[in-house]
């Protein structure tokens, strides 16, 4: 183990020893948060009882869907805009401020007009994951050396091959740092949509079990939920770590 990933797992332990502590002395009453340790007992034991795989399948089905669109139509959007410069500048302030914008506000009109179904909490997370996807791809492809567009070149390459061959594959940790931000934002989206409105999946679960005080559920399905993303994201920084140590960057 790295030096920072032992500080890192140092820093949760630390953490969460402390909120034990707290927890157990009394300073956060039972009403507001058990401690950690009855949560990961809740955890398991939902788990094992099954009775909210269908919720858990919902979302993390809708998540990866939510995923993969902002992935794919990033990248390309990313590719695309990158060889229009005037259209990059128009374009760089508004996703500059994106994340401003409430893009919640926009799940009625959503609903509205893809109905009731899942569609809409996946526009949501694709809205929130699709920009810092484009963002990241362009700043991947900035950082592509001019000799290697110039040996594309002259091997007369189309700029299809010259993206699949030499610039994405060379901007490949920077599009893995717009995939990390896109699972996050992803998750954030599909869940926060089925908070506000939805009749399953893991947000309604925990809004449910948030306006019953029901603490057994709510916490254990936070804890899931930041589990698949520490997942999801450290293997995607391992992959981006093993490119990084190729190139002699780490």
């Amino acid at each position: 183990m790295t030096k920072v990933g032992f500080l890192r797992l140092l820093t949760i332990v630390g953490a969460i020893l402390l909120l034990e502590g707290l927890c157990v002395a009394g300073v956060i009453d039972r009403i507001t948060m058990q401690p950690p340790h009855e949560i990961v007992f809740d955890f398991g034991r939902i788990l094992a009882s099954g009775k909210l795989n269908a919720a858990i399948a919902k979302t993390l089905t809708n998540a990866a869907i939510a995923l993969g669109l902002a992935l794919a139509v990033g990248i390309a959007t990313g590719v695309v805009l990158h060889g229009y410069k005037p259209v990059r500048d128009m374009l760089d302030p508004l996703f500059a401020t994106y994340y401003a914008i409430p893009v919640f506000a926009f799940y009625p009109l959503l609903i509205i007009l893809m109905g009731l179904g899942d569609a809409p909490q996946i526009m949501i997370g694709f809205m929130l994951g699709i920009v810092a996807v484009i963002v990241n791809t362009l700043n991947g492809l900035d950082r592509v050396p001019r000799v290697l567009k110039k040996t594309a070149a002259v091997h007369r390459l189309g700029a299809m091959e010259t993206a699949f061959k030499i610039t994405l594959p060379y901007a490949a940790p920077y599009l893995l740092t717009g995939a990390k931000f896109a699972v996050a934002y992803s998750l954030i989206g599909i869940i926060g949509a089925e908070f506000i409105m939805s009749r399953g999946g893991i947000g309604y679960e925990i809004s449910f079990a948030f306006t019953n005080f029901d603490n057994r559920t709510m916490y254990p399905l936070i804890l899931l939920i930041l589990l698949v993303s520490m997942a999801v994201n450290g293997a995607l920084s391992r992959v981006e770590s093993v490119l990084l140590a190729r190139r002699g960057l780490r």
